[in-house]
C-alpha cells in the first residue's frame, strides 16, 4: 500500500492548516463563533457551520492527530475511490456526524424544556437564561436543575475533522481488512476488521455512558459514531450497487 499523499487529502490537510492558522491568527472569538458548529438554537448558529466545523481545530494535539489519520488512512481510500468520490464520502461522513451529534444534543435538551414550559415558563425565557446564564430569584430549585442540564448543550460547539475521518477508516477497514493496525500505547498489531470495529464501539460505549475511556472527555463520541455509521452505509450503498455508476472502483 502507498504511503504518499493524494491530491484531496492533500488539500484537505492545507485547508484545516490554514483554518488552524486563521484560529491562531485572529483569535478564539469571532473566528471560532463563526466556523464552529453551535447547537441550532444558539443565536451563534449559522447552517454553513455544518461545513465549516470539519476544518477547524481546538488545538495543536487536536489537529495533529486529526490530519495524521487523514493522511494515513485517507491516501489509501482515495487510492481507491478516486478524488471526486473521496471528497464526497469525507464530506457526507463529516455531515452524518454533525447530525447525529445534534440530534443526539436534542435528545437530552427537548425533555428539559418541555418540562421547564410545563412549569409555566415560556420559550423566550428559557432561550434568555440560557443565552445569559442570569437566573432570577423566582426560579424554583427543579427549574435551575433542568436549566444546568441544558446549558451546556445550549453553549456547545463542535470542531474537528474526526466525525470525517471516522467515516474513512470504516472505508478503510472494508477496503482493507487484512491490514494490521498498532495503537501507540498498545504496540499489538491487530487487522482492520477487528481494529476499526473496536474503536467505534468505545466511542458507543462512551456516548452512551458519559464516560472517556482513551479520549479527552470533551470529545464528541455521539459524532465519532455518526461520522462511522454514515461511512459504513455509503459504502454498503456502493457495495450494492457495484455493477452500475455508484461502483467504488
Amino acid at each position: 500500500m502507498m504511503r504518499g499523499i493524494t491530491d484531496t487529502v492533500k488539500h484537505l490537510l492545507i485547508i484545516n492548516v490554514l483554518m488552524f492558522i486563521g484560529t491562531l491568527a485572529i483569535g478564539n472569538g469571532s473566528f471560532y463563533e463563526l466556523f464552529a458548529l453551535y447547537f441550532p438554537k444558539n443565536d451563534l448558529f449559522k447552517p454553513w457551520q455544518f461545513i465549516t466545523h470539519m476544518f477547524m481545530h481546538g488545538g495543536f494535539t487536536h489537529i495533529l492527530f486529526n490530519m495524521f489519520a487523514l493522511w494515513m488512512f485517507g491516501t489509501a481510500v482515495e487510492q481507491v475511490f478516486g478524488a471526486k468520490k473521496f471528497i464526497l464520502f469525507y464530506l457526507f461522513s463529516g455531515l452524518g456526524a454533525a447530525f447525529i451529534m445534534i440530534g443526539f444534543y436534542y435528545f437530552k435538551y427537548l425533555p428539559s424544556e418541555s418540562v421547564l414550559v410545563e412549569s409555566g415558563m415560556s420559550l423566550n425565557e428559557i432561550h434568555q437564561i440560557l443565552s445569559t446564564n442570569q437566573v432570577s430569584a423566582s426560579i424554583s430549585a427543579d427549574q435551575r436543575v433542568e436549566l444546568q442540564n441544558m446549558f451546556n448543550i445550549f453553549n456547545s460547539s463542535m470542531v474537528g475533522a474526526s466525525g470525517a475521518i471516522m467515516g474513512v477508516l470504516v472505508a478503510f477497514g472494508m477496503l482493507f481488512p487484512e491490514s494490521k493496525l498498532m495503537l501507540i500505547f498498545l504496540p499489538i498489531p491487530i487487522k482492520a476488521k477487528y481494529f476499526i470495529p473496536a474503536i467505534i464501539a468505545l466511542d458507543l460505549f462512551s456516548a452512551i455512558s458519559g464516560q472517556s475511556i482513551f479520549s479527552p472527555s470533551n470529545t464528541a463520541f455521539a459524532a465519532h459514531v455518526g461520522g462511522a455509521l454514515t461511512g459504513f452505509i455509503l459504502m454498503w450503498f456502493w457495495k450494492k450497487n457495484e455493477s452500475d455508476k455508484y461502483r467504488w472502483n
